[in-house]
């Protein structure tokens, strides 16, 4: 049994996503962000250690390294075979059955590879709203400002976000591994 912090991103929720409430039971394909750098970072409190079995996964001839947990989260890495990021600090990557222990945040990933999916129950949701600005006077590009987060605790996740929402923050409970 598990209890995991998940980022649902807007942008994955309004081309993929289905909304879903405080008690919903949901499952979800997960990603580990080890760099914990999404919107620009400053995500301690979200942060996860995990420490699980890795796993060699193969979708469409592309290779996946996995996290299995022993309360049933199961996430993928985010970096490519040749990023020492996901190695064990030797620059390889895990081998298979091997324990390990990774942190970073937990996302919702719908897009690319078909991702192994965690099934848990949403305790709790929480908007997360992020101010942007020009990278540059008169640019069309923005970037995050740091510390300029916040949140709100909400009861059902919107399909669409508007006012600075850039997605959601859900706890949740993973009740033990799945067959």
């Amino acid at each position: 049994m598990g209890l995991w912090r998940v980022f649902y991103a807007d942008w994955q929720m309004e081309c993929c996503g289905t909304p879903f409430s405080v008690g919903d039971e949901v499952t979800w394909p997960l990603l580990l962000d080890e760099g914990g750098e999404t919107l620009g970072g400053g995500w301690s409190g979200a942060i996860a250690e995990i420490t699980a079995t890795a796993e060699h996964v193969r979708d469409d001839g592309a290779e996946m390294r996995v996290l299995r947990a022993d309360d049933g989260l199961v996430v993928a890495l985010s970096a490519d075979p040749g990023d020492g990021a996901a190695s064990d600090g030797d620059g390889t990557w895990p081998g298979p059955g091997r324990r390990v222990t990774r942190s970073g945040l937990l996302t919702v990933e719908r897009h690319g590879a078909r991702w192994p999916e965690t099934t848990g129950t949403v305790r709790t949701i929480h908007l997360v709203r992020q101010d942007f600005a020009e990278i540059a006077p008169g640019s069309r590009t923005r970037e995050p400002v740091p510390a300029s987060r916040s949140s709100e605790a909400v009861d059902r996740c919107p399909k669409w976000f508007g006012g600075g929402g850039v997605g959601v923050l859900a706890e949740l409970h993973v009740p033990g591994p799945h067959p």
